[in-house]
Order: structure tokens, then sequence, then C-alpha cells
């Protein structure tokens, strides 16, 4: 049976990772998986984490089952932290999942089962999101987003295109730092969004794994709020990866707003429903950490000095970036204004392969970078290998 099956492609960054445990090089620099390493090169659990793990093997009284839709006090709390005022009262349908990833095939599987055709993906995107809403069965179509060699966001170009759109479509985006660009829509232009998707009938999909890491809780999720106060339906998948660095607990969460309290309890039971078939339960560690810090004010407190330590070191080395490959690439000022763990540089194939084979720095054949990978110590080495191009 199984000799009627081709060999798929190795994921490239998962290739990448294979690849530099290989490389017995001193100093050789990983800026490919997009996790959050500290100066010594570790991702460490937060502080809060920590504490929080420790409450719950005291006090935790059982390991049985959560239910597909998971937790409720997690889901309320993670929605007020994501949403403020703006998810205030809305009719709201909330399940806990698998990371950001599972929230994103609930999401395409609810839009599948309700008639949507088509959902809109900018360019250049995660490139797991064409993978997770074609298997969901809905046709991915795109817009452009982002141009490497300006490093400008199209924004003209973006609405022309989503001007197109037809009621009903579906439209994907990013909260707040853009992965894999780290570029972001301003304020007006979030407004100017909002107010198309409504014009245009249009389902917006709100993807939201790094809040915290760009310019602060709020501030990261600014966008998403101007959208949910101008529309009358969304969804919006959470991540809890990066915010709480728990990324290999898989924590998440799919929320749709709905029009209706009793419309919401719908929804909320198809969501149930296409999880049972498809995890049947969520994992739960993750979530009663996340939901133990936010009702806890001593330990949200730490959580958020601590992601706040990592987004200002983030933002330091951005600064160094910009000002040393400025030196050559002019455009690259841009690195300074991005937000988030993720710059887009714009190199060649060849180019990202002489990094790999003399200098060994690995990174994707894109060109993107995890500039949270990055020790401040290497930072001007890496600068001048870059400028050795």
């Amino acid at each position: 049976m199984f000799d009627a099956l081709t060999r798929q492609p190795d994921d490239p960054l998962l290739a990448l990772i294979g690849l530099f445990r290989a490389d017995e090089r001193a100093g050789k620099v990983d800026l490919g998986v997009g996790v959050y390493r500290d100066e010594t090169g570790v991702t460490r659990v937060f502080r809060a984490v920590k504490e929080a793990e420790r409450r719950l093997v005291e006090t935790q009284q059982t390991k049985a089952y959560v239910g597909p839709e998971g937790d409720p006090v997690f889901l309320e709390r993670l929605w007020a932290l994501t949403t403020g005022e703006a998810g205030r009262g809305r009719a709201t349908a909330g399940l806990q999942t698998p990371g950001g990833s599972g929230a994103l095939r609930l999401a395409g599987d609810l839009m599948a089962r309700t008639g949507t055709r088509r959902i809109w993906l900018g360019l250049p995107t995660w490139p797991n999101h064409a993978s997770i809403f074609t298997a969901a069965g809905l046709e991915v179509v795109t817009y452009p987003f982002f141009d490497i060699p300006s490093q400008a966001v199209l924004f003209e170009r973006m609405m022309e295109a989503l001007s197109g759109a037809a009621p009903g479509d579906a439209v994907l985006l990013h909260a707040s730092c853009h992965n894999p660009t780290g570029a972001n829509l301003n304020t007006e232009q979030w407004r100017a969004v909002a107010a198309l998707v409504a014009e245009r009938g249009l389902l917006p999909v709100i993807d939201i794994a790094y809040q915290g890491y760009g310019r602060g809780l709020d501030e990261d999720a600014a966008g998403l709020r101007i959208l949910l106060s101008a529309v009358p339906e969304a969804l919006v998948a959470v991540s809890c990866s990066k915010s709480f660095g728990l990324y290999r607990e898989r924590t998440g969460a799919i929320y749709a707003v709905c029009g209706s309290a009793e419309t919401a309890l719908t929804v909320r039971s198809n969501l149930a429903a296409l999880a049972r078939v498809s995890y049947s339960m969520p994992p739960d560690h993750g979530s009663a950490v996340v939901s133990m810090i936010l009702g806890d004010e001593a330990l949200m407190a730490d959580w958020k000095a601590e992601l706040e330590s990592m987004r200002l070191r983030i933002t330091a080395i951005r600064e160094r970036l910009a000002a040393g490959l400025s030196r050559r690439w002019q455009v690259l000022t841009a690195i300074r204004e991005q937000e988030g763990m993720f710059s887009l540089l714009p190199l060649e194939e060849a180019d990202v392969m002489k990094l790999r084979a003399e200098h060994a720095i690995y990174m994707p054949t894109s060109g993107r970078i995890n500039i949270a990978g990055l020790k401040t110590a290497e930072v001007d080495a890496v600068i001048e290998k870059f400028l050795s191009l």
C-alpha cells in the first residue's frame, strides 16, 4: 500500500535545524528557527511560567480531559489580553487549540463548513498559512503586501487587490510583528483596511502570534482592535508560543466573533465538533499556566516585565543591525522601524549559501532572519560577514 506514496520534500526550516546542529565550527550563528534566545543562546522558561508550573504541581488534582472546548477561564483571560475593550461584550465563540497552527486549521475547517471558498493571503507570509488553508479545502488567492528590495509595505497595491475580493471571501491579516518581514500597518492604514473589509463584506482572519514583541502588549493588538470595532464577524487565531515561551506546550485558541449570542453558541458547537474529529481534546498544561499567570497580579506583573525586557533587547539589536547593514544596503535602515523577531533581507540564494559555507551563518534561502536568535556580542561580527558578500 505504501509504495503508492512519493517522498515529500523536507520542510526547509526544519532541515536547516539539522544542518546547524551538525556543523562543528566554532562561532556558528543560527538565524533560522523562530524562537527567542537570550544572551547565552538559550530559549529559557519565563520566571512566571516556572512559578505557575510549581503551583500546578502542588495543587492540580487531575489530568482528566478538559473537553473539546478547553478551559473557559483560560479562554476568557486570553481574549481579554488580546482584545481589551474592543472584545468586551462581543458575542464570541472561543475554543482552546493545539497552538496557533491548530487555531488556524480550525478556522479553515469552520470557513469551509460555512461555504467560504476563498481566503486572501498577503505575500510574503508564513509558508504554512497557504498549506493549512489549502488542506482545509479553501482556495488561496494572494495580494501584494511587502516589497523585499525596497523594504516597503505595498499598501496601495494591497488595497487595490482587496477591492476586488468578493463578499464572503476571507482575508488573513497579521496583527503585528509580521512573519517573515517585520513590517506592519500603521494606525491609519489599519483604519482603511477595516473600512474596506466592512464595506466589501469580507471575513477578517487575524493571526496574532507575537503580542508583546513589537511595541508592547496593547500596541501590538491595536490594529486587531480597530478591525474588530468595524466588523460584525471575525476569526482570531491566538498563539501563546512566543509571548509566554510555551513553544512545545502547543497552547493557543481560536475565537469567532459573531453577530449574536445565539449564533456564538452555534459556532462554538461547530468548532467543538471539528476539533473532536481532528485531535479530540486540546493539551491542557500550557493553557493552565497561561490562565494562572493572567489571573494572578504578581505573576502577571513579572511576566510583563520579562517580556518587555525581551522586546527591548530585540529592539536594540535591530538598531545595531540597521546601522551596520545600511553601510552597504541603504534600504536596510528599515530594519530599525520593523518589529518583532523577523526581517526579510534582499539577498539572493547564492548569498545565503555563501554565508552558510564560509561563515557558518544559517538562515532560510528566502533571506528571512530571526533577529531574536542573535547575541549582542556577535552582532558586529555578523554585520561584517554580511558586508563581505
